[in-house]
């Protein structure tokens, strides 16, 4: 009878490691590590340099008026005084918006409390003046009904947006204050040239006053109108 040779496994050498299958693991893939950064603007206080100009500037109205009325308002002193007052209140204008500007400082606080402190100033000084008998009175009240429309209007639009400035209303607020300081001069001292340029240049200026002003109604009749169309559907 033929016997079959058994082969023996061969056992595998001590120290040596078997290697073993082992079925996948399916593990969870790491989750992504997003950072998440939040930029939140910063908002200017109202607190600040330009808009403390702003309110000296309104400060000052009431000196500017004692100082122009002084001894019936015709002393070359009080006139030179108030003139002084008047243009350091000038340059107080230039100087808050340039601040804001430079600074990052513009507000709407600035926005609104500029426009109010240039039409206390102007409007004191035109009254005043009328009052006295150096400027017509139709003068005064044409730039005067502007002034107290656009502001009036500017309140109103509160509720829409804060109407600031524009370029021909700053031009306007330069040729008023250039004429007003022509016309606080005692001119009754001066040459009658120095009468002639005051004004030419108020003349000028209630040009610009009466177009900038029809410009800021079609302004506020554009925005009431684009406030009162309602949303579109899905937006």
């Amino acid at each position: 009878m033929h016997v079959g040779t058994v082969t023996a496994a061969t056992p595998a050498p001590t120290g040596t490691a078997r290697h073993v299958t082992r079925p996948d693991v399916h593990r969870p893939a790491p989750r992504p590590n997003y950072a998440v950064r939040v930029v939140v603007d910063a908002v200017p206080s109202a607190w600040n340099l330009a808009n403390a100009l702003t309110v000296v500037r309104i400060l000052l109205v009431p000196f500017f008026a004692w100082a122009l009325l002084a001894d019936g308002g015709h002393t070359v002193t009080g006139r030179l005084v108030a003139t002084g007052i008047f243009v350091l209140a000038a340059v107080t204008d230039r100087l808050d918006g340039w601040l804001a500007r430079r600074s990052g400082q513009i507000t709407d606080l600035g926005k609104l409390l500029d426009p109010i402190a240039d039409k206390l100033l102007v409007g004191s000084a035109l009254v005043l003046l009328s009052a006295l008998g150096d400027l017509p009175w139709w003068v005064t009240l044409v730039i005067l009904v502007r002034e107290l429309g656009i502001t009036a209007m500017r309140f109103f639009l509160l509720r829409y947006v804060v109407l600031p400035a524009s370029r021909g209303g700053k031009l306007k607020t330069v040729l008023q204050s250039v004429a007003i300081g022509l016309y606080l001069l005692p001119l009754d001292q001066l040459p009658d040239a120095v009468g002639v340029v005051a004004a030419v240049v108020m003349g000028a200026a209630l040009v610009v006053t009466v177009v900038t002003g029809l410009d800021y109604v079609r302004t506020a009749v554009r925005i009431r109108r684009a406030a009162a169309v309602p949303p579109a559907a899905g937006v």
